[in-house]
């Protein structure tokens, strides 16, 4: 996929592209382990697999919200009775991609007493104290839950690369210990779903434009979003590595075109659906008489 760029719009749908006979949007978005990475190369307002446009995607958010709620409640009662499995959503994306906007749609499909998220921030003094992944492994969802990162223990290889906060030595041991860290995560029953929201230049200066144009939206904007914004190509070079060096089958990286809203949301929400199908969590046995409790209950 990372030599390949992402089919036009109006081509999603077909066999080739996610539909009916195909493997799904998991393996269409899915960033190979050990190949090279130029995003380049990605079309961030392609639909690749997705429905044929905003109205049919819409049309389709009921019936996979009800999957999925439905597979939320499995895995969570699957826990009652001891299976550790868990899912991780990581989302990660240059300013504006739609990290909080993929975080509220994701909520939405699921009972929030069963999610667990987090917004992570610049560390605070204590968290500096400690490993860089200290404040991540207190923040993993617990068996049975399915836990959001709005950002994510990539910042220590991105934003510390891009600044230049920690010598170039020790970001190559990050990325290593990264994916020992995913992997311990993989083998102790939690499925990890790391999402790129990947938006282009223009739609970023677009959206950018936008908070600045809409009082109600001024909240939302940060002047050293225009600093950040000038050093895109160092960004995009970090993005890159990132993919490259920590896509593995314990935890895969996926690339999700995020131009177009309404098919960022889809595709987020049914990579979810795949992943927790192929779970297939199953409501654990009662370990009781269902006659004989009937039949007391009756006579009260």
């Amino acid at each position: 996929m990372a030599t390949k760029k992402r089919k036009k719009t109006g081509e999603a749908g077909g066999p080739e592209s996610g539909g009916p006979g195909s493997g799904g949007v998991r393996e269409l978005l899915r960033v190979p382990g050990g190949e090279r990475v130029d995003l380049r190369r990605f079309d961030p307002r392609s639909t690749p697999g997705g429905p044929a446009g905003k109205a049919a995607a819409l049309e389709a958010v009921a019936p996979m919200a009800q999957r999925l709620a439905s597979l939320q409640e499995r895995l969570y009662a699957a826990s009652t009775t001891g299976d550790r499995r868990r899912v991780l959503l990581v989302l990660q994306g240059m300013d504006t991609s739609g990290k909080g906007g993929t975080v509220k749609h994701v909520i939405g499909a699921f009972n929030p007493s069963g999610c667990r998220v987090k917004a992570f921030k610049a560390p605070t003094p204590e968290e500096r104290e400690h490993p860089f992944l200290w404040r991540v492994a207190k923040e993993l969802p617990r068996p049975g839950e399915i836990g959001i990162f709005d950002r994510s223990h990539y910042e220590d290889v991105l934003i510390a690369r891009v600044r230049e906060l920690v010598p170039r030595s020790r970001l190559g041991r990050r990325y290593a210990a990264i994916n020992r860290f995913e992997k311990e995560l993989a083998d102790d029953g939690v499925t990890v779903v790391k999402v790129f929201l990947h938006i282009s230049y223009e739609e970023q200066r677009e959206r950018l434009l936008g908070r600045l144009d809409d009082p109600d939206k001024h909240w939302k904007f940060n002047r050293g979003d225009i600093e950040e914004r000038a050093m895109w190509p160092e960004y995009r070079h970090a993005y890159e590595l990132a993919l490259e060096r920590c896509s593995s089958d314990a935890a895969p990286w996926y690339v999700v075109p995020a131009d177009r809203k309404w098919y960022r949301n889809w595709a987020v929400a049914q990579l979810l659906l795949e992943h927790l199908e192929a779970l297939a969590p199953r409501y654990p046995e009662g370990d009781f008489d269902v006659d004989e409790c009937r039949a007391r209950l009756l006579a009260t």
